[in-house]
């Protein structure tokens, strides 16, 4: 009898899962997308059986959603009391250092206060001022990452000399109609313009471009503005970027430095410190899970490789961080291959099997699983509504690819993390997360 009760559990729960697997494929088969491209993962996190599975074993591009990997993992060793710090030192010689900490949220103002302090404090005439950058190496993008996507804003470059998010603010104002536009920096920077903006129009058209293999700090203008835009494109040159501001703070701190900023180790004695600037990990959790930001992914990531080592920042020191993390967790990571923070290059390839699992492995670090975006929040605001309160997700976007990963909870009240990458190159990419959220509204419906 006993037998038979168990052996009709056995036979209830696969005809279960094979009507939950059939609702997939039916949306997936009523999409326009080729089931082909799309790997799909889902785990009960309770049981860490998988219930539902679609090319869960395929290398797929990760996009962003690799974010969750990195930064677990980055968090994992710098811990959740980790602050950015960027500190300023006076050395009994009269010498300033100033110690950066590759802060992704360091801006201007902060650096002024930094020599307004060092003022208050009576050093006026420093003998030399020295900048300690070795808390990064000087790689500057990540591997793979596209190169016509140089004056992409989402995409600045990864410093030691972090400052302003690494982006130029271009202003763009009409003058009178037909005639040139009036383009500059917000802040003084070598750039030049070739102006090809013409005032007028009934709305604003602007194109920027440029050329680093010819000349690197001319910007081509093109279009028409009828009123002032702010166009943003990153630095080319974050050091250059930096050793200007610092000439802007000393000066309007009144301190009287006309030397060069050359790049020096602080040393340790013999010197106190003058003040220090820092931001809460909390912040940079925030920037990543919900706003997706790259920069600080990968600055944090950096950060997290150069700890792990107790050395300077690097991939590689971030790659062998990442592998004993995954040792620590127990994850076969011989099928994957992680070449940077964010999720931008496509050289990154996990499975769905790998992200699921990976999921259920963290699922009880609630401090990070509430950090995850839910519906209406972040790169959530206008997407999957439908699961207010019942759904922790990550998104990803490239050109052909979209990703999402995260927990779930089905109106049943169960558990899952899940994993969708779909990389077609021939839908659109509306498309696509419009099959995103129904296969979601398939696990939380049938689930």
């Amino acid at each position: 009898m006993k037998k038979n009760i168990i052996l009709g559990l056995i036979s209830f729960l696969l005809l279960q899962t094979t009507v939950f697997a059939n609702a997939i494929d039916k949306t997936i088969a009523k999409s326009d997308i080729s089931k082909a491209n799309v790997s799909v993962s889902v785990k009960d996190v309770k049981t860490g059986k998988t219930v539902y599975k679609l090319n869960e074993k395929r290398s797929q591009i990760p996009a962003s959603t690799l974010k969750l990997i990195t930064l677990s993992a980055s968090l994992d060793t710098l811990g959740y009391d980790y602050e950015f710090t960027t500190e300023m030192f006076k050395s009994t010689n009269n010498e300033l250092f100033i110690k950066l900490g590759g802060d992704p949220f360091l801006t201007y103002g902060d650096l002024r206060g930094l020599f307004n302090t060092a003022r208050d404090k009576k050093i006026l005439e420093p003998k030399a001022i020295y900048l300690d950058d070795y808390v990064f190496d000087d790689v500057e993008w990540g591997e793979g990452w596209q190169w016509d996507d140089d004056l992409n804003p989402l995409m600045p470059k990864i410093s030691s000399y972090n400052l302003d998010g690494n982006l130029l603010h271009i202003v763009i104002n009409p003058t009178y109609k037909n005639a040139p536009a009036q383009i500059y920096p917000s802040r003084f920077y070598p750039v030049t313009f070739m102006n090809l903006v013409t005032s007028g129009g009934s709305a604003n058209s602007v194109k920027l471009s440029r050329n680093n293999s010819i000349a690197p700090d001319l910007i081509t203008a093109e279009g028409s503005v009828s009123h002032q835009v702010i166009k943003k494109i990153p630095v080319n040159n974050p050091k250059r970027y930096f050793v200007l501001r610092c000439e802007d703070a000393v000066k309007s701190a009144k301190i009287y430095y006309y030397g060069k900023y050359l790049q020096k180790k602080t040393p340790s004695s013999n010197i106190y410190s003058v003040d220090k600037v820092t931001h809460p990990i909390d912040t940079a959790i925030n920037a990543i899970l919900k706003q997706s930001n790259n920069l600080v992914a990968e600055s944090v990531f950096k950060a997290a490789g150069g700890k792990f080592v107790q050395n300077t920042g690097s991939l590689g020191h971030s790659q062998q961080m990442l592998n004993a993390y995954f040792d620590k967790l127990g994850l076969n990571y011989d099928d994957i291959r992680i070449v940077d923070g964010s999720g931008v290059s496509k050289n990154n390839i996990i499975t769905a099997d790998f992200m699921s699992e990976f999921l259920v492995k963290i699922a009880d670090n609630e401090e990070f699983v509430n950090s995850m975006a839910t519906a209406g929040e972040g790169t959530l605001t206008t997407r999957m509504l439908y699961f207010r309160d019942n759904l922790r997700a990550k998104t990803g976007t490239l050109s052909d690819v979209s990703t999402i990963a995260g927990y779930i909870t089905s109106r049943n009240g169960k558990r899952y993390a899940f994993d969708i990458m779909i990389n077609d190159p021939k839908s659109k990419s509306a498309d696509k997360k419009v099959l995103e959220e129904y296969i979601l509204r398939d696990i939380y419906t049938n689930f």
